[in-house]
């Protein structure tokens, strides 16, 4: 095994890792202001993996080490990441108050949009794959993966400060705008094989 592969390995063997971590009680109580232990060690957790997943694409293209397997496992374990990371902080059910009126950190509904985007563009590129075809990611896709990064970041640190929890609201929002673009987008360009049957 490639060190790329390693490198996507290492990211998939850490979302079950942060998921033990989010559950252990003892990891609960807090490190510092209102930021548990869990949410402190997930976000550690979380930032290597990340790094890890910029890392492995550009050892693969820079030293051609692009294998079926990364092809396959490294936008899988990215997505997996991401919406592990983001259940996590969902179950904890926080919100920002403005006042009387309140905001879910991470609303059910954008989480919802988040996994039927992620199904519906792996399903077209799983169609496209069959007739021999490749679908490269979209500027959209990118920037919303990056932000929607960026905001986990700010998420799991909610508990430290105010505006901190705004700011991870704010980016989450923006994530799920961005999200429901790049879907659109992505089903709008691919209308031929999704619809070619019909």
């Amino acid at each position: 095994m490639n060190l790329p592969n390693k490198l996507t390995m290492g990211r998939i063997i850490a979302i079950p890792i942060m998921i033990v971590i989010a559950y252990i009680p003892a990891l609960q109580s807090f490190i510092f202001s209102k930021v548990s232990y869990a949410n402190f060690i997930n976000f550690i957790l979380f930032a290597l993996a990340s790094i890890t997943d910029f890392l492995d694409g550009y050892i693969a293209r820079k030293y051609k080490l692009i294998t079926t397997f990364g092809k396959f496992a490294d936008p899988l374990a990215d997505k997996i990441l991401v919406l592990t990371s983001l259940l996590i902080i969902l179950v904890q059910n926080q919100k920002v108050s403005f006042g009387s009126f309140a905001l879910e950190l991470i609303p059910m509904w954008g989480f919802a949009i988040l996994l039927f985007r992620e199904f519906a563009v792996s399903g077209v590129r799983l169609v496209a794959s069959q007739r021999g075809e490749v679908i490269a990611a979209g500027w959209a896709g990118k920037v919303k993966t990056f932000e929607t990064m960026i905001a986990i970041g700010f998420l799991f640190f909610f508990g430290l400060h105010e505006g901190i929890a705004i700011t991870g609201l704010v980016l989450t929002y923006i994530s799920i705008l961005l999200t429901l673009y790049s879907g659109i987008e992505y089903i709008w360009k691919n209308r031929k094989i999704i619809f070619e049957s019909i």
